[in-house]
């Protein structure tokens, strides 16, 4: 998407990934999410790796990044509290209420969000919507559970596809399936998160209203805007 000075979504994705490291705390422990937004705040975030005490990792992927650019990552269980975690969104909101997974790492964004004082959103103005569900909703699933659980968003007005990749179910990070649930509007996140948490064999759903972010930085064609929530 091109703003008013023609900038590439390459080149938002980098500005907010620059702009992210403001907020980054001398001696602290960051929490990284996962995604090519990210990837652009860990290149950023290299700068600072004399000056942090480790990074906490949503993703395999993200983890050999981190390492590549001599960030040591921390193991979550080790850490009991995070000052920050920086992640981006497949959508964001004008509550901080998100859609994500389109990585594939919704579960571990979640629990690393969870343990994190504050949630900061990197994201291009593409991302900013009125209304969550234009972009498939991913939701990671027990695969046994699958069928059934594709059979419940069918009741409620939702198809749900699953996320194939060189002709195989993908798998996720913890060994699981990803359903996309796309023909839905999510007028109440919260309820929707809670709702579809619920259902057995749902390991969780990529709505994050629960674990909102407090702070989005929105790239834009004239620059970086910050939304507070």
């Amino acid at each position: 998407m091109k703003g008013s000075f023609n900038m590439t979504q390459d080149e938002l994705k980098t500005l907010v990934g620059r702009a992210a490291l403001r907020y980054v705390e001398p001696g602290c422990i960051v929490g990284v999410g996962t995604g090519s937004t990210v990837n652009k705040f860990i290149e950023a975030l290299s700068a600072m790796k004399g000056q942090i005490a480790g990074a906490v990792s949503s993703s395999l992927a993200s983890t050999e990044r981190l390492r590549a650019a001599g960030i040591e990552v921390l193991d979550a269980a080790a850490v009991d509290e995070l000052a920050l975690y920086v992640d981006g969104a497949d959508e964001i909101d004008h509550a901080g209420y998100m859609i994500k997974g389109g990585g594939a790492a919704l579960t571990r964004e979640k629990i690393v969000a969870a343990q994190s004082r504050r949630f900061i959103c990197i994201a291009d103005e593409s991302k900013l919507v009125k209304v969550l569900g234009k972009f498939p909703i991913p939701v990671e699933v027990i695969p046994m559970a699958g069928r059934r659980i594709a059979k419940q968003f069918a009741a409620i007005g939702g198809v749900a596809a699953l996320r194939m990749q060189g002709g195989e179910p993908l798998l996720t990070d913890n060994g699981q399936h990803i359903l996309d649930v796309t023909g839905l509007k999510i007028a109440d996140p919260l309820g929707f998160e809670s709702a579809v948490n619920q259902w057995p064999g749902v390991v969780t759903v990529g709505v994050f209203a629960h674990q909102k972010a407090q702070m989005c930085l929105l790239g834009t064609g004239s620059g970086v805007k910050v939304l507070s929530f």
